[in-house]
């Protein structure tokens, strides 16, 4: 999800799911040892009880992170390879995938709106000869899992070459509508036109599948770089009259987006959820007294998300803030933020779920916390204790496959002993 919070793996094009967790902490991008936690953890399932939590994965296709494994796969490879990770999804008693259906202003359904994904074929806007959104709900379904539909509202490529797009491309019959920055391609979330469109576009899935959520990650306005200006001064000065600063409308623009995409799904298909996975640190306490415990990169001022907001109000179905840091950590600490965001959840009708990074664990240049197995299952047992916290998402599927020093294993051993529900 650029600096980082899905972002570590691919620079140039994840550079969206990393958190950083030096004390300049996590511009992104979506936290030692368990000694204790399988005698604590999963004990409502040992005494029997109904257990109903998310338990959900992210599946990545931009830059074809998790899927598909490479572009240019025949259709049946394809399907074979989406069917695996639904099927490994089930055996680690998960009971929702996250799955990345518009990764960069394209489609991996047959769109009214956008073309088909190059992740697929290779080149953007041929067809794959099959339907991977429209399987991937099918198949889903009939494993007992939740498929949510993951969209990334604003990034067009992560490239800046617009010659690249396909002709059709409508950033390329609207270029008034893409900026450049950073070496990548946006559409200008300041545009009220571009705003529709891209609901559009997203409402296109919602009308033709029966998508159990629409998911957002962290991704509204791109993270800052170093030396660069995000260029809407022209939408600033026709839409932005009535803000005091930039920063303000920015975050209205935002804002504007999450409550109409909200109305617009439930008037489409009202048991559709929507769901948004923001940067887990909305401003720390020194800047802000209702903000964190934290020394980190704040979402509200450098990407203008008041994820706060919609939760307090209500505005989302469910809230997955990327906490992707260990316990301890001295800029994000995971044992202060869960607690955080549980009193922001408390009260309002969204749902927190916390977003885990599976990535991290065993990884080479991670901190030390990291290389133990038992952190990721230290995480499921601290969140226990706060009934806000009503499951988790882990980042991402290729790394709950390898598993690298058995972290999701021992998650699923201490915490997952029977299937669960997910919330509704």
């Amino acid at each position: 999800m650029g600096r980082l919070t899905r972002r570590a793996f691919a620079l140039a094009a994840l550079s969206a799911f990393t958190a950083t967790d030096a004390a300049a902490a996590p511009a992104p991008p979506r936290t030692g040892a368990g000694a204790g936690a399988g005698a604590t953890a999963g004990g409502g399932e040992a005494e029997g009880r109904a257990t109903t939590e998310m338990r959900g994965m992210w599946l990545a296709t931009v830059a074809n992170r998790d899927w598909p494994s490479r572009a240019g796969l025949t259709a049946a490879q394809q399907r074979k390879e989406l069917i695996d990770w639904l099927d490994m999804a089930v055996r680690a008693r998960l009971n929702t995938v996250v799955f990345q259906v518009r990764p960069t202003a394209d489609a991996l359904w047959p769109s009214s709106y956008e073309p088909w994904s190059q992740v697929l074929t290779g080149t953007q806007g041929r067809s794959p000869g099959w339907d991977p959104l429209g399987t991937a709900v099918a198949e889903a379904h009939a494993r007992g899992l939740q498929l949510h539909a993951w969209f990334n509202p604003y990034r067009v490529a992560t490239h800046a070459d617009r010659s690249r797009l396909i002709a059709s491309h409508p950033a390329r019959r609207h270029p008034d509508w893409v900026v450049e920055y950073g070496g990548k391609l946006y559409y200008n979330p300041g545009l009220p036109k571009v705003r529709a469109f891209v609901q559009d576009a997203i409402l296109d899935a919602v009308k033709k599948y029966p998508v159990d959520a629409v998911h957002f990650d962290d991704y509204f306005y791109p993270y800052p770089v170093a030396g660069q200006s995000f260029d809407d001064a022209a939408a600033y000065d026709a839409h932005g009259g009535g803000f005091a600063t930039r920063a303000a409308w920015r975050r209205d623009n935002v804002d504007k987006l999450v409550l109409e995409t909200a109305a617009r799904i439930k008037a489409v298909r009202p048991t559709t959820q929507f769901g948004i996975s923001p940067f887990g640190v909305w401003r720390n306490a020194s800047t802000d007294s209702r903000g964190s415990d934290t020394r980190a990169f704040q979402s509200y001022d450098e990407i203008y998300a008041d994820s706060r907001k919609w939760v307090r109000q209500g505005w989302i179905d469910y809230v997955v803030p990327q906490l992707y840091w260990e316990i301890g950590n001295s800029a994000a600490d995971y044992a202060k933020l869960v607690p955080w965001w549980a009193e922001v959840a408390k009260g309002s009708r969204t749902r927190l779920y916390l977003g885990e990074g599976l990535y991290k664990a065993g990884a080479s240049g991670q901190p030390a916390a990291w290389a133990n197995k038992g952190e990721l299952t230290r995480h499921l047992t601290l969140a226990k204790k706060y009934p806000q916290a009503r499951g988790h998402v882990f980042f991402a599927a290729k790394d709950l496959r390898t598993d690298r020093i058995g972290a999701m294993a021992r998650v699923v051993a201490d915490h997952y002993g029977q299937p669960a529900k997910p919330p509704r």
